[in-house]
C-alpha cells in the first residue's frame, strides 16, 4: 500500500498488510481529525518506508502520555502517529492518505460509546463502546507479529 500528503512532498510504502486497523470514534479523534471518526491502519514502524522528510509533533491525547504525529512540513498533512501504548515500534498510519483507501477498510470501531449520532455502522461491523483485548479480536498472524515486536 502507498500513500502521500496532499502535495506529494513525502510519500511512503506499507512493506507488509497492516497488523489492523481502527476506526476510532472517541472525541479526541473527532476533534483532531475533524470529522466523525480517525481511521488508522496499525503497522510496524520498520515496515513503513518514508520517502520525504516528516515534521514531528506531540499532541495531546486521553491518556495523558500525548502522541506523536508526523506531518508533511510543506502542507502539514498529518500522515501517521505514535501513541504511548505501542511506542515507535507501532505507527498509526492514517488511511485516508493511502492511495486507495477504500482497500483497508476498518476491521472494528471503537469508542463508539462516543460515535456521532447521525453516523450509521455498516450491518455486521465489530463494534465495542470503547477499547478491546487485542487477543479477543486481532487475527492470529498479526498476534504473531506483536508478539515477535515485543520478544526483544
Amino acid at each position: 500500500m502507498d500513500g502521500r500528503c496532499t502535495c506529494g512532498a513525502v510519500r511512503y510504502r506499507l512493506a507488509a498488510a497492516p497488523l489492523f486497523t481502527h476506526a476510532c470514534h472517541c472525541t479526541w479523534c473527532q476533534r483532531e481529525s475533524g470529522s466523525a471518526f480517525a481511521l488508522n491502519a496499525l503497522i510496524e514502524a520498520d515496515r513503513l518506508e518514508v520517502a520525504g522528510a516528516v515534521e514531528e509533533i506531540v499532541i495531546p491525547s486521553a491518556s495523558g502520555k500525548g502522541q506523536t504525529v508526523a506531518r508533511c512540513p510543506a502542507c502539514k498533512v498529518a500522515l501517521y502517529s505514535y501513541y504511548a501504548g505501542a511506542g515507535r515500534k507501532v505507527a498509526f498510519v492514517r488511511v485516508g492518505t493511502f492511495a486507495h483507501p477504500a482497500t483497508c477498510p476498518p476491521d472494528i470501531h471503537i469508542f463508539t460509546e462516543t460515535k456521532l449520532p447521525s453516523l450509521v455502522l455498516p450491518d455486521g461491523a465489530r463494534v465495542v463502546p470503547e477499547y478491546y483485548r487485542r487477543s479477543a479480536e486481532w487475527p492470529a498472524d498479526s498476534l504473531a507479529r506483536w508478539a515477535a515486536l515485543n520478544s526483544g
